[in-house]
């Protein structure tokens, strides 16, 4: 039996933020670099996501190019993720665990729903990154949180869901951007949860605080 939820901690990339655009940009930049087409580029980070890689880097390691920089300003906040953080923010409290440069806050209040957050855990400025189970911790207990009262939400297995289980946090496994081929292929990796969408998850948390959505496993 659950216990009841206080905390519900979100990913930012491709969980509340649509990196869609970025990605195309980035895998558009490999492909002119390496003078090959876009769509040898896609296909090959694709095959690679689906081997539970990080496609684009692995892709753009297999053409032997420099990185290209990511274009954060093709980022955009997906479209139910100000409803939906609307809705849950006002039975639970939310924050963030998420690798993520400086400046999370201001990034977060540009996209217009830093009100909803009552606490970041960012990579940059917290000098530990996911799936390290420090800022983990950290974002725990700050929140003054046991991690069996939180929820942890996100797009990565390797980064959101397996470090989470390990520490005893429920998990909630949207499946959104080039996290959704992830092949799940042990019980460590398989999330408590699984949803397609943000607004799933206003639909199927209880108002008194604890979960109530289909249990995958």
């Amino acid at each position: 039996m659950f216990r009841k939820i206080k905390w519900l901690f979100f990913d930012i990339g491709s969980t509340l933020v649509d990196e869609s655009r970025a990605y195309e940009s980035r895998l558009r930049d490999a492909a002119k670099l390496a003078n090959v087409t876009y769509e040898y580029v896609y296909e090959t980070a694709i095959r690679f996501y689906q081997e539970n890689k990080k496609g684009d880097l692995e892709a753009i390691k297999l053409l032997g190019i420099e990185k290209p920089n990511w274009r954060s300003e093709d980022e955009i906040l997906y479209g139910d993720a100000e409803e939906c953080l609307r809705k849950l923010s006002g039975r639970y409290n939310i924050g963030v665990i998420a690798n993520q440069p400086l400046g999370v806050a201001k990034r977060l209040e540009e996209f217009g729903i830093s009100k909803y957050i009552k606490l970041v855990a960012a990579s940059a400025e917290e000098g530990v990154a996911k799936p390290d189970r420090r800022i983990f911790e950290l974002a725990l207990n700050r929140a003054g949180c046991e991690p069996g009262q939180s929820v942890m939400i996100g797009d990565r297995i390797d980064n959101d869901i397996v470090p989470a289980k390990k520490l005893g946090m429920h998990t909630i496994w949207v499946k959104q951007g080039f996290g959704r081929y992830w092949s799940v292929t042990n019980e460590e990796e398989k999330a408590d949860y699984e949803v397609k969408s943000l607004m799933e998850i206003c639909g199927i948390m209880k108002a008194n605080g604890t979960a109530s959505i289909i249990n995958v496993q």
